[in-house]
């Protein structure tokens, strides 16, 4: 996207954020009020703290990169405050929603605050892990992700939906650390190499504790992904996967001997790393992706 278009795509968004009448958002007492008529709590189970900020959500919104013909797909809508934000402002959501008394209240909810915009909205009531097919081609995937299933589900998304340009989520700020690390850092590690396969990532911001009700015990953190297109055999990103698994699984020892149960013994392990470039006596922490993607390379054609 040309830095001209950026700029008027991130303008009209934040006009119509601006403009949206605050009885469209949910605070904290409508969310509290829509949880009781509903006789539900937030659960550990399901991981759901909900966003009782109206100014987070906005936020959020306007730093998606969303815009007037994007469709996106939110993970664990909830009681719905981050799907009333996007809706004025992207073509379509389809909210993939597993509690299924949320599901259920969330198109009454979207019909009372923004009748307008029901026609937008499709629920799945479904595990997000579980999901393999999607309508409407998503462009974006944008979403407050359970901190116990985040990083599963982005990567789950990046594979199974290649229509998915861009990822904007809210997950605990330690997660968000990790997977934006870039090598050589203490927290550098599989997460962080997994969605560098898939594209740029970076950390957005930092969100409080106190716009979440129940407020968690820790900080979070927005993470965001830009797709890149990669002109590789698709084959190699699982022999990739399995050669991080394996570098990380082990991370204080060397690649010689981490990667054996891989890529075969100690004498073959380092023959195929020296053919791809890479010492064998390094550690998974002090490769960056592209050494990565040598090493599979490689290893493909030996396997």
């Amino acid at each position: 996207m040309s830095g001209a278009r950026f700029l008027l795509q991130q303008k009209l968004v934040l006009n119509l954020l601006t403009c949206m009448p605050e009885s469209t958002l949910l605070g904290a007492s409508e969310i509290r009020a829509l949880a009781k008529s509903l006789n539900t709590t937030p659960t550990k189970k399901w991981g759901q703290n909900f966003v009782i900020d109206p100014n987070t959500v906005r936020r959020i919104v306007t730093q998606a990169h969303v815009g007037p013909q994007d469709v996106v797909v939110e993970i664990g809508p909830g009681l719905g405050s981050l799907t009333l934000a996007l809706l004025p402002n992207v073509s379509h959501v389809v909210a993939v929603e597993i509690d299924s008394v949320l599901a259920k209240a969330l198109p009454t909810t979207i019909s009372k605050h923004a009748p307008e915009y029901l026609k937008n909205l499709t629920v799945i009531t479904a595990d997000a892990m579980q999901i393999l097919e999607l309508p409407n081609n998503p462009t974006h995937l944008v979403a407050n992700l359970p901190y116990n299933v985040s990083v599963p589900v982005v990567l789950h998304f990046l594979e199974k939906f290649p229509s998915i340009r861009e990822i904007l989520v809210m997950v605990q700020a330690e997660v968000a650390d990790r997977m934006a690390a870039p090598p050589g850092s203490k927290i550098y590690g599989v997460p962080s190499v997994k969605l560098a396969w898939y594209g740029d990532v970076d950390r957005a911001g930092s969100i409080g504790r106190n716009v979440f009700w129940p407020a968690p015990n820790v900080d979070s953190g927005l993470v965001r992904l830009v797709r890149k297109d990669r002109n590789i055999d698709p084959g190699l990103r699982t022999l990739m996967f399995a050669i991080v698994d394996a570098a990380f699984g082990q991370r204080r020892k060397t690649l010689r001997t981490s990667l054996g149960n891989v890529l075969g013994s100690p004498q073959e392990v380092e023959q195929l790393l020296r053919l791809a470039g890479i010492d064998p006596g390094l550690r998974g922490e002090q490769l960056n992706l592209e050494q990565f993607v040598a090493i599979a390379q490689q290893a493909k054609k030996v396997l």
